[in-house]
């Protein structure tokens, strides 16, 4: 039960954190609302984050912990420090130097990816002043990841999991102490992000020298492990940041559209990211050493057990989900973010925005599974093909969803971003399921259909007890906010209970996901 223990653990650690976002973003929407300050924040805080994927969490992670897998196999601390020394000394001197470039070309950068901000001279200045600001985050959180990595590949996955918390704590101090003393009150969750990110780095780094791997950076490029590490990160530079460089897409034809619509597509994008966070990440994070450490040991066997258990628990939780987050979109966007400058009109913006974005869940959650599949096997020449071809959709479908609505001026056109994303994911994960498939190392264990069938029921009978309390319940908005969180608990209680109890006598049990 070593798997199960391990996504328990990381999951308990990563809902301290998403509640802890969810206060952040609360206080931010009550203090900002969705006008065009926020509006440059959002920009200035996504463009960083994008680059996180590569050189931290995403691509940079999938390329190191696969091979520092294989050198613990062999056994050898010495080679084994050896490469860590020299991945650290390889990231820092690369992440500087993309930082430095950031830094300089701040106005450029939110010129070509938010062009609507031209339009909108005091925005663009502040947006562009707000990206200097955030992006050295990115060199703290790529040193923070290399830790991070390091702690996960020996099983360690409390601490980094429960970072992010540290995250969302800096952003809500920086939003209660230093806004009132700025003359632009959002430039606070600016240098929020920023400290965060060193914060990071204090807590994660110190906890590598309990292990013996405490880094001292050293810098040669033709350090074998560091060119193994570089050759598998440029194909994932794509593949690990699929979902990220759709955003970017968003981002992109958002600032074409109505003021407020970065902001509602952020909130409804944070929402949909509390069970990705929770429970796929999860699963993804702690299934990749694992995977890694059955591929070296040539256990095909184990690795397509592993796998095909992997995929079952995300599927049991990734379709509740989305359904929740559908029909409960408005009493959540209301219940969450309604207080302050973010008004009436916000709150269903925003749930528009969620409800298109839960119909990717299952598929973003799926490829934090299917990803690592082929990341543990060295291939991640596979999943780029996959990440280029749904970016080129998420573009495309973007364009034809989009511009009708931008043209027919719509309020909601923002909606057809989110509903672009949602499809591309479902694309990208159908691809790595088929080309997993191919490649024979993954064989579905039996009772795939009766799982897919207990589900779907139990989805069924969640969607009736949810509707008919909304139906009680009337118009979320004209609720006051104790009334709505005590109604939204319940309505998420009630339908957690009624999907866990039509499993149970739908037949499914603990045993059945027992991990193998």
């Amino acid at each position: 039960m070593a798997l199960m223990r391990s996504t328990a653990a990381f999951s308990a650690m990563t809902l301290l954190s998403r509640v802890a976002g969810l206060v952040r973003d609360m206080l931010q929407a009550a203090l900002f609302g969705a006008g065009p300050a926020a509006d440059a924040f959002v920009i200035a805080y996504r463009i960083p984050n994008y680059l996180r994927r590569i050189f931290a969490e995403g691509s940079f992670a999938q390329a190191f912990v696969p091979v520092f897998a294989q050198l613990r196999a062999e056994g050898n601390e010495a080679a084994l420090k050896d490469f860590v020394d020299h991945v650290a000394g390889m990231l820092c001197a690369a992440v500087l130097v993309v930082t430095g470039v950031g830094m300089l070309a701040a106005p450029v950068l939110v010129a070509a990816l938010a062009p609507g901000t031209l339009d909108e001279p005091g925005k663009f200045e502040l947006t562009a002043q707000m990206l200097r600001i955030t992006f050295p985050y990115l060199f703290f959180i790529s040193l923070a990841a290399l830790a991070a990595g390091v702690l996960n590949s020996l099983n360690r996955f409390a601490l980094p999991a429960v970072t992010p918390v540290l995250h969302n704590l800096t952003l809500i101090l920086a939003m209660l102490m230093l806004a009132p003393r700025f003359g632009e009150p959002i430039k606070a969750l600016a240098w929020g992000v920023l400290v965060a990110g060193a914060l990071q780095v204090a807590l994660l780094w110190p906890s590598l020298r309990r292990h013996g791997l405490m880094p001292r950076p050293r810098l040669r490029w033709r350090h074998p492990g560091v060119s193994r590490v570089f050759r598998l990160m440029l194909p994932t530079l794509f593949s690990s940041s699929v979902a990220q460089l759709n955003l970017v897409v968003g981002t992109l034809f958002a600032s074409l559209l109505a003021t407020g619509s970065q902001v509602w597509l952020y909130m409804a994008e944070r929402l949909s990211e509390f069970p990705l966070g929770l429970f796929g990440v999860a699963v993804g994070t702690v299934i990749l050493p694992h995977l890694s450490g059955r591929h070296a040991a040539t256990d095909a066997r184990g690795y397509s057990h592993a796998l095909d258990w992997g995929l079952r628990l995300v599927v049991l939780v990734a379709l509740p989900a989305a359904l929740g987050l559908a029909l409960l979109a408005e009493p959540l966007t209301v219940t969450i973010f309604r207080y302050g400058r973010f008004s009436p009109e916000d709150a269903r913006m925003a749930a528009l925005a969620l409800q298109a974005m839960s119909l990717g869940v299952p598929a973003f959650m799926l490829t934090k599974v299917l990803a690592p599949a082929f990341f543990a096997r060295q291939d991640t020449r596979t999943p780029m093909r996959a990440a280029v071809i749904t970016v080129v959709a998420n573009l495309v479908l973007t364009v034809a969803i989009v511009t009708p609505l931008w043209l027919g001026q719509v309020r909601g056109a923002h909606t057809g971003i989110a509903l672009a994303t949602s499809l591309a994911g479902m694309l990208n994960a159908a691809l790595l399921w088929r080309w997993l498939r191919r490649t024979g190392l993954y064989r579905p264990e039996p009772g795939w259909s009766r799982l897919l069938l207990r589900a779907g029921l139990a989805c069924l009978v969640m969607a009736l007890v949810v509707l008919a309390l909304r139906g009680h319940v009337g118009d979320w908005m004209q609720l006051q906010a104790p009334e709505r969180v005590a109604w939204l608990l319940a309505a998420v209680a009630l339908g957690a209970l009624a999907y866990g109890g039509a499993l149970l006598i739908a037949g499914l049990r603990p045993r059945h996901l027992r991990e193998p």
